[in-house]
C-alpha cells in the first residue's frame, strides 16, 4: 500500500537552526531518500512558502467564477511543508522510515494514500 509521509512545521525554525543542526536534519532526509531510492519508486516534495500559494474559492453566486485571491492562507503556526509517498507493506513499516527524518523542527504525519491516477515524472 501507498504510504505518505507528510512534514508540518512553522516557519522559519529550520532556517534559524545553527548550520551543523541544519546538516544533521537534512542527513536524515538524504538517508530516507536513498533508501526509498533503493526499494523503487518514491515521491518527494517540498512545498514553498505560503506567501506563494494562489488560492481558488467558490464562486460566490450560482453562475459566477470561482474568486481567486493570493496568499498566504494558513491561519496556524504550522505549515503542511512537504511530503513523501512510497509502498510500504504496512503502517509499521511507513513509521519506521518516517523516523529517519524525526527531528525536533517539524512533525510527522503517516497515513494511507487512495491513488486517485495520475502519473508523476520527474520535472
Amino acid at each position: 500500500m501507498i504510504y505518505a509521509i507528510t512534514i508540518y512545521g512553522e516557519p522559519g525554525v529550520f532556517e534559524a537552526l545553527p548550520k551543523d543542526r541544519q546538516n544533521e536534519v537534512m542527513s536524515g532526509h538524504s538517508a530516507l531518500q536513498s533508501a526509498l531510492s533503493e526499494r523503487g519508486e518514491f515521491v518527494s516534495m517540498k512545498l514553498m512558502p505560503p506567501t506563494s500559494a494562489v488560492m481558488v474559492e467558490p464562486a460566490p453566486t450560482e453562475g459566477s467564477a470561482p474568486l481567486i485571491t493570493d496568499g498566504p492562507f494558513a491561519e496556524t503556526k504550522e505549515n503542511f511543508l512537504g511530503f513523501y509517498a512510497a509502498e510500504f507493506k504496512d503502517l509499521d513499516e511507513a513509521l519506521e522510515y518516517a523516523k529517519m527524518i524525526s527531528s525536533p523542527v517539524a512533525r510527522l504525519e503517516v497515513r494511507p494514500v487512495a491513488w486517485a491516477g495520475g502519473v508523476i515524472s520527474s520535472v
